[in-house]
């Protein structure tokens, strides 16, 4: 369930301490063979052996010695970003792994301006769009946490995964780097989510989100990465919602360990064809830190978590009713305005869309 992403064509920020090996010149006259191995000599050359690297970032060593570089961050830490640039220049990796599914990828090329901008603009077309892609009730547990996200970006000021953009760069300047998203795509982890709470709890949960409102600073941000503090939060959510840290939490550190794994295995120098332990680097938000260590020499089956059952026939009869009660909503604001008005406002692509996404599928 890999997905790759190489990083070879993407813009890349400079070093902090530039030197004259950031960008080798390689000598005319060589053949393709020759030039991949100087590539290849020279990355060992910058990787350091035994790399200061910071308090986040956890060493887990595979069985056929390939060695991974786990940094945990906090998704709207700036100090986050520098970890994770630090830890890449520092062990030079073959593999750069994130917490990232094919779902969420555009953030790694999107700008910071335009990322807070559509992290602030919640409007009609992402909620449609949320509920086509995932289902009515996901796809409104989809747009609720957006809330938070934005809510969170609104207060800081700052978009949420910089630490993954600068992943994605970072890995750009590693020769022989490949750029992997390991995380599950987000549609199964929301639909079995919500498939785990009683409508009590989805009620609850719903109102939590909606009515958030308390400030956030920098500072409570970066207390994210302290694990005692996360271990105390972790704590609360399963006392609160245990269903939904099962799926959103638990589940996903089986998952990203199985891909961590994954990319943990042997590559392939360009002089021979024997493999060589590999070196990878796994960038995932600090609360996954403590699943993965955990689950890292156990034997997993991914199977079960990306398993989604069908929809009850009390969520089926639900969604329809919400469906039912939008439609009527339309159809009387038709009656209000008048036959010729209601008509033009019917043919509206806005609500043609609106529409569309009312046909009567399973939520």
């Amino acid at each position: 369930m890999d997905q790759d992403n190489t990083s070879e064509d993407e813009s890349v920020c400079p070093s902090e301490e530039p030197s004259e090996d950031d960008h080798p010149c390689i000598p005319p006259g060589l053949s393709d063979g020759e030039s991949l191995e100087m590539l290849w000599q020279l990355r060992d050359q910058r990787r350091q052996r035994s790399p200061n690297l910071p308090e986040t970032v956890t060493c887990l060593t595979a069985p056929d010695g390939s060695m991974l570089y786990l940094v945990g961050t906090a998704h709207f830490s700036e100090s986050s970003k520098k970890d994770v640039a630090r830890t890449i220049r520092a062990v030079q990796p073959d593999v750069v792994v994130v917490e990232l599914c094919q779902y969420r990828v555009s953030m790694l090329k999107m700008d910071e301006n335009t990322l807070l901008k559509e992290a602030k603009d919640i409007n009609l077309e992402k909620v449609q769009q949320a509920i086509k892609q995932n289902g009515l009730m996901s796809g409104l547990m989809q747009i609720l946490l957006l809330k938070v996200s934005a809510h969170i970006t609104e207060q800081l000021g700052m978009a949420p995964g910089g630490e993954f953009r600068e992943a994605f760069k970072e890995a750009g300047q590693v020769p022989f780097c490949k750029f992997h998203l390991g995380d599950r795509p987000i549609p199964v982890t929301f639909k079995r989510a919500i498939a785990a709470l009683s409508l009590w709890q989805k009620a609850r949960l719903a109102w939590g989100l909606c009515f958030l409102s308390d400030p956030i600073s920098k500072e409570d941000v970066e207390k994210c990465k302290q694990k005692d503090l996360l271990e105390q939060t972790m704590s609360e959510m399963i006392g609160e919602f245990p269903a939904l840290h099962q799926t959103i939490v638990a589940e996903r550190d089986i998952y990203l360990t199985h891909t961590l794994r994954q990319a943990t295995r042997g590559v392939e120098s360009p002089s021979s064809t024997q493999k060589v332990p590999a070196v990878v680097v796994g960038v995932v938000g600090m609360g996954h830190v403590p699943g993965i260590e955990k689950n890292w020499e156990k034997q997993l089956n991914i199977s079960e978590i990306m398993s989604v059952a069908p929809p009850s026939s009390f969520g089926w009869v639900l969604g329809l009713v919400v469906k039912g009660v939008v439609a009527g909503m339309l159809g009387y604001a038709c009656y209000r305005v008048g036959g010729s008005l209601g008509r033009v406002l019917l043919s509206a692509p806005t609500v043609q869309s609106v529409l569309e996404s009312l046909r009567l599928t399973p939520a």
